[in-house]
């Protein structure tokens, strides 16, 4: 009988097969884990009995093969997982998960925990990463986006793809397309990435995917507030392999009318003991706790800090919401001071969201749906939801790229020279 189907409890010796199968050591279980590497020895020689929640957590990470018919993804970059989400939704499988930041990890083996998580893509080869029809990449988008140019000017340093760091870390999304050869690539950035250093930035991204790689792009800019009530405007950019003979289309892509679209009151907190008390965030009553409501002190200082800019002629300042607005851009600074999207309240200074309407204003948490696990601090989860990709908007890509995979989609225009259609595809 498989370890899955194994309803009987584990031995030790159940246990260290396991973990060897998976090529772990003891202590990596024990860091993952949270148990002492001591107490770890002691169940595989049977001196203790093993704990299910461990044995479980190990099982989990065992990769899943995909059914038959279904299609294959990989994660890259993949923060909490947002791309994953939507592209599981669109019944996709994945097998193969990169990001390097180790709180993101943690909160992404909580909710998914079908296999590793690898860390930093630029030290895995191509050839150890498994052969997959959809690339996804939500890749670094500080040194493109407008703050973090910005910011990056203001210390001298250097941004796009002059930042070591990160904005070098696409040229490894076009070496593992070139060694994999994807039916499909999606690729997710900020808007400002078009506009970055006059446009030469994203023509370079553009050349290398359709001279050099070969693929026929399309790109759009979507605003995340069709979807969920928040203003967040990402460029995707979607690529197809030659063979599939077609150009993605992105008015295909289910896009519902903003005007209508939700408002924050269907994701805040109603404090009126209708929903569930979730003790990390609110009280028995379901009431907000006082943790998250800005101090006298921090709140007198941003609106000082409001003034002053208005007086300059400029437009920094806090963002002050109720239930029938929707959000400015939920950013990975948010931990800060909250002053992009700050509630008001009856009285009082305002409060910043809580970390589960986070996962709602992101779309990881979706009525009927079992909640997403927040598994690290609140500075963390902030961070994690401020860099994630909205989900519904990810779901929607999804679906209407699944009848290109298996060749349903055909061009019914020459090929020719893909650049001057470029354009065309991402007006």
């Amino acid at each position: 009988m498989s370890p899955r189907t194994n309803s009987a409890p584990a031995s030790g010796a159940d246990f260290r097969r396991l973990r060897e199968a998976m090529g772990f050591s003891r202590k990596r279980v024990a860091d993952e884990t949270g148990y002492a590497l001591k107490t770890i020895a002691r169940w595989e020689s049977g001196e203790s009995t093993v704990r299910e929640a461990a044995y479980k957590y190990l099982l989990g990470l065992m990769p899943r093969s995909p059914v038959p018919g279904q299609f294959t993804f990989i994660d890259l970059f993949a923060g909490i997982g947002g791309f994953r989400s939507g592209f599981q939704e669109a019944g996709g499988c994945c097998v193969f998960t990169s990001e390097w930041d180790r709180h993101a990890q943690t909160t992404y083996r909580a909710n998914y925990g079908d296999h590793d998580v690898h860390g930093d893509i630029t030290a895995i080869p191509a050839d150890a990463i498994p052969d997959h029809d959809v690339l996804l990449a939500g890749f670094p988008c500080q040194p493109f986006s407008i703050a973090g140019v910005s910011k990056k000017n203001a210390l001298g340093r250097k941004h796009g793809f002059e930042c070591e760091t990160q904005g070098t870390l696409f040229f490894d999304i076009e070496r593992i397309i070139s060694a994999k050869q994807p039916k499909a690539f999606v690729l997710e950035n900020v808007k400002n990435l078009q506009s970055h250093d006059r446009g030469r930035t994203f023509d370079v991204i553009r050349r290398t995917l359709t001279e050099k790689l070969g693929y026929r792009i399309a790109f759009r800019v979507i605003d995340a507030r069709s979807f969920v009530p928040q203003h967040r405007e990402r460029i995707f950019i979607v690529g197809l392999h030659p063979d599939l003979d077609s150009h993605f289309d992105f008015d295909e892509v289910q896009i519902p009318d903003p005007i209508s679209g939700p408002r924050l009151g269907n994701i805040l907190h109603p404090e009126n003991g209708s929903e569930v008390p979730e003790e990390r965030f609110t009280d028995a009553f379901g009431r907000v706790l006082p943790k998250y409501t800005l101090t006298p002190a921090l709140w007198q200082y941003l609106q000082d800090y409001a003034k002053k800019h208005k007086a300059a002629g400029n437009g920094f300042g806090f963002g002050m919401v109720g239930p029938g607005d929707v959000a400015r851009t939920l950013s990975a600074r948010y931990y800060k001071d909250g002053s992009e999207i700050l509630v008001q309240r009856e009285s009082g200074p305002p409060r910043r969201l809580t970390p589960r309407e986070c996962a709602r204003l992101m779309g990881f948490d979706r009525p009927g749906r079992e909640p997403f696990k927040i598994t690290v601090s609140d500075t963390q989860a902030y961070r994690q939801f401020g860099n994630a990709v909205a989900v519904p908007v990810v779901a929607s890509i999804a679906k209407a790229l699944v009848p290109y995979l298996g060749g349903e989609r055909r061009s019914v225009e020459p090929l020719g020279d893909p650049l001057p259609q470029l354009a065309l595809a991402g007006a």
